[in-house]
């Protein structure tokens, strides 16, 4: 058993987060959740972290709730309230992946299922091996859906097939996955680690502040009407143009050449 439930790294940019459990098919213990939360949440804050990166040791990308925890954890004298507390806690995983302000990208190696396919679907791109497994799983083990998977599923998928995916909770492929929308990308898993390796330097290199109201827009767009957008666009547009990056991109334009952005 390893001995760090999780794996970090930053390069060149790109923060990079593996769930480590391999044995256990990376479900998620308490620990896992505490230790990833915390590193998202300095990893937001950390200017030298352009875009993040998760994924999974071993065959999965994560196999959701650790079932044998969650025997001990019903047999244990613990009030009601106080399991809601944690769970509401250990979601933020989910909060911060997709509301921060910077890029994050889920690599899926392997399996994806309940949480763990919450916690993918919470990332602004996700890009699959051809080997990788999604589902939803809860209603094997009687449970309703955590993690942002119902809000996410209904947004990507639509609901009826979300009903069908949590109704029937059965495993599907990465080529599944791609034609419902749940992923941006399928490789072969020889090439996986490479092409998200590709894909998170190209987004570091990008315009950085752009990429942040773009992606808060996008998620605002989920939940308001289209006037709202038009009012709230030329804010994050204008203030895209006061940016060293916009008047790079528009200098390179103008000299026929590829922009070579900062960040800033």
């Amino acid at each position: 058993m390893p001995d760090d439930v999780i794996l970090t790294s930053i390069e060149n940019g790109v923060a990079t987060l593996t769930f480590n459990r391999p044995d256990r098919l990376n479900a998620f213990s308490p620990e896992l959740l505490t230790k990833s939360i915390e590193t998202l949440a300095s990893w937001e804050e950390d200017p030298s972290v352009a875009v993040i990166v998760v994924t999974g040791a071993g065959r999965a990308f994560c196999a959701g709730g650790d079932i044998g925890g969650m025997a001990q954890e019903n047999a244990a004298p613990r009030p009601h309230e106080e399991r809601i507390d944690w769970l509401r806690r250990a979601q933020q995983i989910s909060w911060r992946l997709y509301n921060m302000p910077k890029v994050t990208i889920a690599s899926v190696n392997g399996f994806a299922m309940g949480a763990g396919l919450g916690v993918c679907l919470a990332c602004d791109f996700r890009i699959a091996s051809d080997q990788a497994k999604f589902g939803t799983a809860y209603a094997k083990v009687g449970f309703g859906g955590d993690f942002g998977v119902t809000w996410l599923l209904t947004r990507y998928a639509g609901a009826p097939k979300a009903k069908e995916l949590l109704f029937f909770a059965e495993a599907f492929d990465a080529a599944h996955a791609l034609h419902l929308g749940l992923v941006n990308l399928v490789v072969p898993a020889e090439t996986l680690a490479a092409q998200t390796r590709s894909l998170a330097a190209r987004v570091a290199a990008g315009p950085l502040v752009s990429y942040r109201y773009m992606k808060a827009n996008v998620n605002l767009a989920t939940t308001v009407d289209f006037r709202t957008m038009l009012d709230r666009e030329p804010e994050t547009h204008l203030r895209c143009g006061q940016t060293e990056d916009h008047r790079e991109g528009v200098q390179a334009f103008l000299e026929k050449r590829a922009p070579k952005f900062r960040g800033r």
